[in-house]
């Protein structure tokens, strides 16, 4: 008889032990104009399709703030106001993720800049038309182009846009603002084991004992092949940037859908930048401003932010070389 019992408890504390042990569950739902995936390590898998559900729940309420192509979107209603000299009142979320553009903008000494939405709408119709944008029209969009023209209040937590039909692009930044809060929003549910990944700024939480971390694999420049090492990430946030898929050519020169802020004009660097960061946000946009300054520029820029790290590759002679900045490398796995 007590064999029996030690048998039976020996059983209960092997299945139990079994359905306690963590799965990853993958969720995908195309947002913000990509595929958005969801990954969460559970040891239930309707409580962790419950969670997802809500996570983007969210980034549908995010995307109504900050969305450029949405015209009700708060954002493209804040634009309606430029010029106007109206204080408006503005949501929490984007109010913050515009004091976190600014900020940035300053940093980068003018490298990142979300004002510059006239002139890269320019760009995305040159890209359509397989032909360069007109110089005099790159100039007058300029005109309309400065985050001075932005002004924060941050008391009544008010925008004033001063500049005459400005608009905002919060398109290298917002991804990794959602997907940070993706994250945060998965901790406040329970699941701090999770990874978001908005089409490629990447957000990864912790992983379970004895997972390592999360594994990251980066493109080399102008193809789809990958580096043959990866990444092992907990609690990072990383974004490469690069012009795979979105890129002009016109008479031998290639020009990425990166502009430069200081002239307007596409970035003729072939590189892919990839930032490691401790948040979303500004692993996303330091990757555009990376791709703007020099080598030496851009790893000083990212050596301000604790616990940033950059890999800027760039082709010679058709062969990837690679400049990193001094712990990137210990991120491989």
């Amino acid at each position: 008889m007590m064999k029996n019992i030690l048998l039976l408890i020996l059983f209960f504390v092997q299945f139990f032990e079994g359905f306690s042990q963590y799965r990853k569950y993958h969720f995908q739902q195309p947002k913000m104009g990509s595929p958005f995936n969801i990954i969460i390590y559970s040891t239930d898998s309707a409580a962790a399709a419950f969670a997802a559900e809500q996570t983007f729940k969210l980034i549908d309420t995010l995307n109504l703030v900050f969305s450029d192509y949405l015209p009700q979107s708060e954002l493209n209603r804040l634009c309606n106001t430029a010029g106007k000299n109206e204080w408006v009142p503005v949501s929490p979320e984007l109010f913050s993720i515009l004091q976190k553009a600014k900020r940035a903008n300053a940093i980068s000494k003018g490298s990142f800049d979300i004002t510059l939405s006239p002139v890269i709408r320019l760009w995305r119709t040159a890209r359509q038309r397989q032909q360069l944008p007109p110089k005099d029209s790159i100039a007058l969009a300029m005109k309309k182009v400065g985050s001075k023209y932005i002004l924060l209040d941050a008391r009544t937590r008010s925008v004033m846009l001063t500049r005459a039909n400005m608009q905002l692009d919060l398109g290298g930044i917002a991804k990794g603002e959602t997907a940070q809060k993706c994250i945060n929003r998965l901790k406040e549910l329970g699941f701090p084991f999770a990874l978001a990944d908005a089409g490629g700024d990447i957000v990864a939480g912790g992983t379970p004992e004895n997972t390592p971390g999360w594994k990251v694999a980066i493109n080399l420049p102008e193809t789809e092949e990958l580096m043959d090492r990866q990444l092992l990430l907990q609690n990072k946030s990383v974004t490469t940037s690069g012009d795979l898929y979105q890129y002009l050519v016109v008479n031998g020169v290639r020009y990425s859908h990166i502009i430069d802020p200081a002239t307007g004009w596409a970035s003729t660097n072939s590189r892919n930048v990839t930032v490691i960061a401790d948040n979303g946000a500004d692993a996303d946009w330091l990757t555009k401003a990376c791709s703007i300054l020099s080598i030496k520029k851009a790893i000083k820029l990212v050596k301000k932010f604790k616990g940033a790290e950059v890999q800027i590759a760039t082709l010679v002679n058709d062969q990837p070389v690679f400049y990193r900045s001094a712990r990137f490398a210990s991120y491989f796995r």
